[in-house]
């Protein structure tokens, strides 16, 4: 921010940039000094059938009546190779006492001609061709084609066809650039019931709140919400394990059991959990801190020597440890959680291990806004800042200010749009930081 000032002198001249800095800056070609010494006299591309000459030529940065810069031709070559049009992309250079002759052989890749589902039933060919993600006219790639293939498999499975199998062939009779899938979708299996056996703690109603599965609703709601998705089950083991942990059963174990009726088309899943003993906690220590007194630290913490382990009661712990170090201007501060298992029994220790940081002022507030200057605007916006330069910079309240940036309505705050407004801290030199 610049404030007026009578006598301050006017600010020189934008010098102009060179004409032929910007002359060749054509279809968006990145601005560039020529050199050489010799002038390309032509520039050719042989080889090409399906991709457009106008669509190679929007790659190149040689011209007709530039210098010829052989690392430039170089260049060249790599951008045609990176539109993945190509096998493989070479050059051909002609010398003349009058100038240069450029000359680029492309191989073009057989392409797609059309792309064929034979099979699927319960999906339609919008949906299939969709999670597919090739069609006509991409390059004729097999890696591509197999990928296009494991996306179909995972779509079938997310919606329930686990006995999906899906084969591809490339090429027909007339027709070498068609691809077929073959899909044999198999049943659309549902989840009938979901079990958890070995819980003491909680109750089994409260453990099927924070999985992601979810067995049938009464009445006509029996078909909704229970496809069976293997990935979400394998991952309600993780979530049940994570839950128990975090309640201080730290070696309980969680495994799942799948039965199937005799249909094959309705299952059943038996979450089996081992708690195991509940830990208490032993000794809570903290390393690492030069700045801040341990005592003072202490004083944020509510998990303490004595207390059941709560892996909750930890997390916001580590909250209040880097909270308590952003207001002092330690804005990078880390804190990094350690359990370590005692020989005594069910007892644990808890290390903070903390990596202060340097302590950071707020040097300049800068306020930058996209489009025509509003200087009513941006004075709102610092009014909006609660920190001013010269002071510690707070991180808690910088969150505030965030947040209350995007309340404000002054800005755009779709990201279709535009970028949302925000805050941002920049190192400048060792001293301070910038808005």
């Amino acid at each position: 921010m610049g404030g007026g000032g009578g006598g301050a002198a006017a600010p020189p001249a934008e010098e102009k940039p060179k004409f032929r800095e910007h002359v060749h800056n054509i279809e968006g070609l990145p601005i560039h000094r020529e050199k050489g010494d010799a002038i390309v006299k032509s520039v050719r591309v042989v080889g090409n059938r399906a991709v457009g000459i106008h669509k190679i030529t929007s790659k190149l940065q040689t011209r007709k009546s530039r210098f010829y810069d052989y690392e430039v031709v170089l260049g060249d070559v790599r951008r045609l190779n990176d539109m993945g049009s190509f096998d493989h992309v070479t050059f051909k250079i002609d010398e003349q006492t009058d100038g240069v002759d450029v000359t680029y052989i492309v191989h073009e890749r057989p392409m797609i001609t059309r792309v064929v589902y034979h099979g699927n039933r319960a999906m339609g060919e919008r949906e299939v061709s969709g999670r597919c993600g090739i069609s006509k006219g991409d390059p004729l790639s097999e890696f591509s084609i197999e990928s296009a293939r494991r996306r179909l498999v995972d779509y079938y499975q997310s919606e329930g066809f686990n006995q999906v199998s899906i084969t591809t062939v490339i090429g027909i009779e007339g027709d070498p650039g068609a691809v077929v899938y073959r899909i044999n979708e198999g049943p659309k299996e549902r989840i009938a019931s979901i079990h958890i056996h070995g819980s003491t703690i909680v109750s089994e109603a409260r453990l099927k709140k924070i999985i992601n599965s979810r067995g049938p609703m009464a009445g006509i709601l029996t078909y909704i919400g229970n496809a069976v998705d293997m990935r979400k089950i394998d991952q309600d083991v993780d979530v049940l394990a994570t839950y128990y942990h975090n309640l201080g059963f730290l070696t309980a174990t969680v495994g799942r059991q799948i039965e199937y009726d005799d249909s094959g088309k309705w299952l059943t899943v038996n979450f089996v959990v081992n708690e195991g003993p509940r830990f208490k906690v032993n000794d809570v220590q903290i390393i690492g801190n030069q700045y801040i007194t341990e005592q003072s630290l202490r004083q944020r913490m509510n998990l303490k020597p004595g207390d059941m382990f709560d892996g909750t009661l930890m997390r916001r712990d580590i909250g209040e440890l880097v909270y308590g170090y952003g207001e002092l201007g330690y804005i990078y501060a880390d804190v990094e959680p350690k359990t370590v298992m005692r020989d005594e029994s069910n007892v644990v220790d808890l290390v903070y291990e903390i990596t202060e940081g340097d302590r950071w002022k707020v040097g300049e507030i800068l306020v930058n806004i996209e489009g025509e200057p509003d200087l009513m605007k941006e004075t709102t916006m610092l009014n909006l800042v609660d920190l001013r330069e010269g002071d510690w910079i707070d991180r808690r309240t910088l969150e505030l200010n965030r947040r209350r940036l995007e309340r404000s309505q002054l800005l755009e705050v779709n990201p279709q749009i535009a970028d949302p407004p925000d805050i941002k801290v920049v190192p400048r030199g060792e001293r301070f930081d910038d808005f």
